[in-house]
């Protein structure tokens, strides 16, 4: 029959309860209970101030999950789970599996199999929401990485390993994902890439190498592409058609232009190191972890490093478009977090955002009340107030108490159309008469708000779940002049990431610039976790 619940107290008192502990558990009726006195009180102490682990080993009546006769299976599935967590890029001391193996052999009392018992029942805890969801917190890296992560529940864990086969349940926990499994292909070739000696001398930096070109640089060029895989076996000394179809696929899978002239951008590229990428592919599988969850049948995919914009169907991408993105500087920067697109509005006006007003349009308008005249100033009733009868000097940021506003037009700030899902950020997505800055590569322009090259097939990719005639509804509210919401049906799922390597659309590795930062901070904490790049760790 189960055993009674022990009363346990808050904290000191050790010894008192292990006495009443012991009452309890040597009164309790326990036929064929195969476990020892010692080790059933072992396991209560240990669990005492863990709520979850009580509770799990309470309901089991303190009977083993790993140390038992019958445990063999289970241990072992999961101590070479552990012994693979640096393939994941996961910090493999924080599970210690070799320490769990050596106080396997050194158990020489019941007591201390109790207590063995609840250590690794820890380290699959930890390990479990590590390889599931991550082994840091985002927000606490950067404030602008406000991802929220969904944490496995540890109960869950518990009653999942003692219920299914031991190895498949493991197996199941990181991300099933092709991208998780290219990302930990790609780890293991890069650090195997790396303690070989890289990929050979880099490439003597000059101007720019272009086809026709010979000479040494030429050379030092066809060995290294042919040394990273992307040129097959050449004697070439010149810069020939399949050197220049190489630099052009090495160009599309690094976000250059690719145009086949390895410029100063491209041979810089080229002459990064494998453990540059392996980095980068290391911080890329943490990231993975943190989006481990159900993204939609169909969402939106905004990739910040990558300037671009996807929708997604099916797990297939039916429209892409480029993007802009906020600047580099802080306050600029867009921030990462999922949401859910619910409307768009067509002929937008702009209500200018306080902290816009407060860094860049309140300095002027005190210098000179006739500033920024394409903006309305409005009350908190919406109504148009005449600049004559405000005085800008008398307000601070704080107590400014008026918006600004861009009425709906060809010049406003946001085109002829924005995206909205409202959140505490005010990102959304939106159309721009700034064309130009699209046919940049590196495209961080914007106060924050992301910026689509080809906002109407975007606009018309949305509708065309709820209309018959998406392009003809678009433009007949257009026309209009008049500033329109446009309710979604099914509201999309958004997940604005930041990934600086990911899986191309036909199955390539893809790098990009760490524009923000971000990815170095991310490696820098993912190291003082633990994590190492050794190949014998990767």
């Amino acid at each position: 029959m189960p055993l009674p619940a022990p009363v346990l107290p808050a904290r000191p008192a050790l010894l008192l309860l292990s006495v009443m502990l012991a009452l309890v558990l040597a009164l309790a009726p326990t036929p064929g209970r195969a476990e020892s006195l010692a080790f059933r009180q072992a396991v209560a102490e240990a669990v005492a101030e863990d709520a979850t682990l009580a509770d799990f080993y309470r309901a089991r009546e303190y009977a083993p999950l790993w140390t038992g006769a019958g445990d063999a299976e289970r241990r072992a599935a999961l101590l070479a789970a552990l012994d693979a967590a640096p393939a994941h890029g996961l910090p493999s001391a924080r599970y210690d599996a070799e320490g769990l193996r050596a106080a396997f052999r050194a158990a020489g009392s019941e007591r201390a199999r109790g207590l063995l018992e609840v250590a690794v029942s820890r380290a699959f805890l930890t390990y479990g929401r590590d390889v599931a969801s991550g082994a840091l917190e985002p927000v606490q890296i950067d404030a602008a990485m406000v991802r929220e992560v969904a944490r496995p529940d540890p109960s869950a864990l518990l009653a999942g390993i003692a219920a299914a086969e031991p190895r498949a349940f493991l197996r199941a926990l990181p991300p099933q994902t092709a991208e998780y499994a290219a990302l930990m292909a790609a780890r293991f070739a890069l650090a195997r890439a790396a303690a070989a000696g890289a990929w050979g001398p880099q490439v003597p930096a000059r101007a720019a190498l272009q086809p026709g070109d010979s000479g040494a640089a030429v050379i030092a060029l066809r060995d290294r592409m042919m040394a990273m895989g992307w040129l097959g076996r050449s004697s070439a000394a010149a810069y020939d058609d399949a050197l220049g179809e190489a630099v052009r696929a090495f160009q599309a899978a690094h976000g250059l232009q690719p145009d086949g002239v390895a410029g100063p951008a491209t041979l810089a590229a080229i002459n990064e190191g494998p453990e540059a990428r392996l980095r980068a592919v290391t911080v890329a599988l943490e990231r993975a972890r943190w989006m481990n969850f159900d993204r939609g049948t169909r969402h939106i995919w905004v990739n910040l490093t990558d300037f671009s914009t996807h929708i997604v169907d099916d797990g297939r991408v039916t429209f892409s478009t480029r993007s802009v993105i906020g600047q580099s500087d802080s306050a600029r920067q867009t921030p990462e977090f999922s949401d859910r697109m619910s409307y768009m509005v067509l002929n937008p006006s702009w209500t200018v955002p306080r902290s816009i007003i407060a860094r860049d349009y309140l300095p002027q308008l005190q210098r000179n009340p006739n500033a920024v005249s394409h903006l309305q100033v409005v009350d908190s009733s919406g109504r148009v107030v005449s600049r004559s009868a405000v005085n800008f000097a008398a307000y601070s940021a704080r107590t400014f108490p008026f918006n600004l506003r861009q009425a709906p037009g060809p010049s406003n700030a946001l085109g002829e159309v924005k995206f909205m899902f409202p959140n505490r950020h005010a990102i959304y997505l939106h159309d721009t008469p700034q064309r130009s800055l699209f046919a940049r590569d590196v495209r961080a322009f914007s106060n924050g708000c992301i910026r689509l090259n080809d906002p109407q097939e975007f606009a018309f990719a949305l509708l065309a779940l709820q209309s018959d005639d998406p392009r003809g509804t678009y433009q007949r509210i257009l026309r209009t002049g008049n500033e329109t919401r446009v309710n979604l049906n099914e509201p999309v799922p958004i997940h604005i990431v930041y990934a600086t390597a990911f899986l191309g659309p036909r199955g390539e590795m893809q790098f990009r610039r760490d524009v923000y930062g971000r990815d170095t901070k991310v490696f820098e904490a993912l190291v003082k976790a633990g994590v190492v790049l050794s190949p014998e760790a990767g």
